[in-house]
């Protein structure tokens, strides 16, 4: 499989390493402003906590016009005592190609797993391309738990602020958390250590034609990991500081592609998740510490405005999908005056599941019908922004715990309605 994907020119380099016991692949397009802090910081973690492993940094590039590749090439750490107390011991190797496949970061992943497959890794890390805060002990704590601690999947931990990842607050942790019955709290997190093992099983599954290839990647990885009984952790990365995304920027679009991938992942392992009830904590490594969070600012009567144009522009799709009962408590939300507003818990976790059994009837087109949810989703956030404006993190926190006991609690909606 491996050796049909890969181009000639990355073949003829991994028949010169021969075999690899670590694998660091950072997928990257037009990432040269900051890309070489990250192969920087990738060096030095391999040098400082595994110097007696055969380590290659593999570059899987998206086509980038502003010399990402280059910068990789070039970045190296010059002076090895500055950061260590001891030499490195075997060199680190670089393998930096443009993937081929479907435009996407599936396609750079199915690249590195193949790679990671053809060198008989023992262990390997994916990091994104726009870190800024990604230090070498990152390399430490995701490798580490694969080698020593026996997992095959490592998901990061990061101290977040409150309003930030508001998609994976309110919908992927949580029903991700109430299906697998695992409390992954960073399930598309984006930097993940996994075993070699691990990495073939992703290699063989054919998904590489599929969205997975294009953007539901970080969501299959978890989801396959779970679903499949491999033994998964978490590790705590401190912050995770990366180039600003504008949270007004073609929201339903990124809301689209976790969400249709997430819902589509329950159909392909709707035997394993049925039956399950409840969930348990993940074993977690790394030293949990405060860190200094950029600010996350929200304007919340915009986006109430936007929920109330949902209510008129979209009320016979949403008596549709979530009965008129259900619509009825959405309508009332859209009368009370925005200091009042508050999604209950209970209201959102059956309107996600709803949608997720509207998309399992495809009772729309699937594009047209998560983003039908976008106001509703813009709703629920307006509500956790106004309950937890004064509150502190750990506050916050447990808001989103109430949640995720509210998805558990619920469960029995979802697999009655999907019989």
């Amino acid at each position: 499989m491996s050796e049909t994907i890969l181009r000639q020119e990355v073949r003829e380099q991994i028949d010169q390493i021969s075999h690899a016991d670590l694998v660091v692949g950072i997928p990257s397009f037009n990432s040269a402003r900051t890309i070489g802090h990250v192969v920087r910081a990738v060096q030095a973690g391999l040098a400082k906590y595994f110097p007696d492993q055969r380590a290659v940094i593999v570059n899987s590039d998206g086509g980038s016009s502003d010399g990402t590749m280059d910068v990789v090439r070039a970045s190296s750490i010059e002076d090895y005592r500055a950061i260590l107390l001891h030499h490195r011991v075997e060199p680190i190797s670089k393998i930096v190609f443009p993937y081929s496949g479907i435009p996407g970061k599936g396609s750079a992943f199915r690249d590195i797993f193949a790679i990671a497959a053809a060198l008989d890794a023992r262990a390997c890390v994916v990091v994104d391309s726009d870190l800024r805060s990604i230090t070498p002990e990152w390399i430490e704590l995701l490798v580490k738990p694969v080698l020593q601690g026996g997992f095959d999947y490592v998901a990061p931990l990061y101290h977040r602020h409150k309003f930030d990842g508001t998609i994976t607050n309110s919908i992927v942790y949580p029903l991700t958390r109430a299906l697998y019955g695992k409390q992954v709290r960073q399930p598309i997190g984006g930097d993940f250590g996994f075993s070699g093992e691990l990495a073939r099983f992703y290699l063989a599954k054919d998904v590489w034609e599929s969205d997975v290839a294009r953007f539901g990647i970080d969501i299959w990885m978890t989801t396959t990991a779970l679903a499949n009984a491999f033994k998964v952790t978490q590790a705590f990365l401190g912050a995770k500081i990366h180039d600003a995304k504008d949270p007004g920027a073609d929201l339903s679009s990124m809301l689209y592609q976790v969400v249709s991938a997430t819902f589509a992942l329950m159909e392909d392992y709707a035997e394993v998740w049925k039956p399950i009830r409840g969930s348990v904590a993940v074993p977690a490594f790394g030293f949990e510490y405060t860190v200094g969070l950029e600010h996350v600012s929200v304007n919340t009567a915009r986006m109430l405005d936007m929920f109330r144009a949902g209510l008129g522009n979209l009320r016979e799709i949403w008596i549709d999908i979530l009965g008129a009962g259900d619509f009825r408590e959405v309508e009332r939300l859209g009368e009370l005056p925005d200091r009042d507003f508050h999604f209950p818990l209970g209201l959102w976790t059956r309107v996600v599941y709803d949608y997720a059994l509207a998309f399992r009837r495809r009772k729309l087109p699937v594009e047209h019908l998560i983003k039908s949810l976008t106001p509703l989703y813009i709703g629920k956030t307006a509500s956790f922004v106004l309950t937890a404006e004064t509150m502190d993190a750990a506050q916050a926190e447990a808001e989103i715990e109430k949640l995720c006991v509210e998805f558990e609690r619920n469960k029995d909606y979802l697999v009655t309605g999907w019989k």
